[in-house]
């Protein structure tokens, strides 16, 4: 993608957030978009054939980086030399919480489910690599269990609970499952 759709992709991304802040999900239009983002229609079309499409694109762009198995060193936070499965987490929250502007819209309507869909498709594959194993527990139970519980610590984290750091939310998260 050359940097000309890449703005474009923003801007669509952009009017997106915004507009899921100001209405319901099944409020909004393609044509709201296309309004808000100032693109054509063919353009919008270009990129996505339905908001749904546009709704996954926007989460698995929020999730790439943030759940990317490479950790590299970032000017807002390193973790590259950091291994641990606590460390892992609160890399991902401190991603998480870059993104907020995004995901709050997300949250704040309807498609906050869809979001969690996506979420927990992410967070399975972080936690399938690096949960150990309990002989006495299946180990998709446990999977499940802790998934949901973070997942669920996130939507509690961005819904109302924004003072606390992302060290902090993976002390309640570990506090609380035993990983």
């Amino acid at each position: 993608m050359d940097r000309r759709q890449r703005k474009t992709r923003g801007a669509i991304f952009q009017a997106f957030s915004s507009l899921l802040e100001m209405k319901r999900y099944s409020a909004i239009t393609v044509q709201d978009i296309i309004d808000a983002a100032d693109v054509g229609r063919s353009t919008f079309y270009a990129h996505f054939n339905t908001k749904e499409e546009l709704l996954r694109a926007m989460c698995d762009d929020i999730f790439e980086h943030v759940f990317s198995a490479e950790v590299m060193r970032e000017p807002e936070h390193d973790f590259s030399s950091a291994d641990s499965f606590r460390d892992r987490i609160t890399h991902i929250l401190c991603h998480l919480q870059e993104k907020q502007h995004h995901i709050k819209g997300i949250f704040a309507g309807e498609c906050g489910e869809i979001f969690m869909k996506y979420l927990r498709e992410y967070l399975w594959e972080v936690f399938d690599r690096r949960l150990p194993e309990d002989g006495e527990i299946p180990r998709d139970y446990r999977l499940n269990h802790a998934v949901s519980a973070f997942a669920e610590g996130i939507r509690w984290w961005f819904g109302g609970h924004g003072e606390y750091t992302p060290e902090q939310i993976s002390a309640f998260f570990f506090g609380t499952v035993d990983c």
